[in-house]
């Protein structure tokens, strides 16, 4: 049995290839850079409705996470975790699989593969990496490197209990349609912060990790 759940869009499920979006990777799209500039024009990261967040001064901390691109016959879906509820960071919160560049990871795609593999079980084999997205600056201080992969179905899956409470997929079309995509906002420490949201069925995806997929949305020029 398939532990990553594939959650249908409906009738209207855009046919994407890997080689489509591989291409996308590849061109020069608006807005996309090779390298991160600590600016705040240019940067990518939490700080992109709430510019008072940006710190140039602050000492980054360097991670990576796979965004899986599952090559269906229904079209292209995105893997996604949903992190359990017992850990201090992001408890109860959809993540991509990943996390801190260790000692021995020789790259970002490296700890990518490497964090994919402890988190959810998903073998480094068989994940065909096609590009990244851009550097995300986080507010508690991490710079994530976005690292795309394709990856063939049927895929069997073996999350960690300890880190994974689930491991699901969402269709591509899904995050490409324009009106699945909300600007939200909260009280957080007396002040108003805004962010992006894709609310999925009982799914609330939001912080980077929807700033993230909506980059991707960018790449793919919708």
């Amino acid at each position: 049995m398939e532990q990553g759940q594939f959650l249908s869009a409906g009738p209207t499920v855009r046919q994407l290839t890997g080689e489509a979006v591989e291409r996308r990777l590849r061109a020069a799209a608006p807005g996309r850079r090779s390298t991160l500039t600590l600016q705040p024009e240019g940067t990518r990261g939490d700080h992109e409705l709430n510019p008072d967040l940006y710190d140039p001064e602050r000492t980054m901390k360097a991670a990576a996470v796979l965004v899986p691109l599952v090559e269906r016959k229904a079209g292209l879906s995105v893997l996604l975790t949903r992190r359990t509820a017992h850990l201090r960071d992001h408890a109860g919160q959809i993540a991509f699989p990943g996390g801190r560049l260790e000692p021995q990871d020789a790259d970002a795609l490296a700890c990518a593969l490497r964090e994919s593999e402890e988190e959810v079980g998903l073998r480094r084999d068989l994940v065909t990496p096609i590009g990244q997205l851009d550097v995300y600056v986080t507010r508690t201080g991490f710079e994530v490197t976005p690292v795309v992969g394709r990856i063939p179905a049927p895929l069997e899956l073996t999350p960690d209990p300890f880190e994974v409470a689930e491991a699901f997929e969402v269709p591509l079309a899904f995050f490409l349609d324009p009106a699945n995509r909300e600007i939200q906002s909260r009280v957080y420490q007396g002040k108003t912060r805004h962010f992006y949201v894709y609310p999925y069925r009982d799914y609330y995806i939001w912080g980077a990790t929807a700033g993230m997929l909506n980059n991707l949305v960018e790449v793919m020029g919708t």
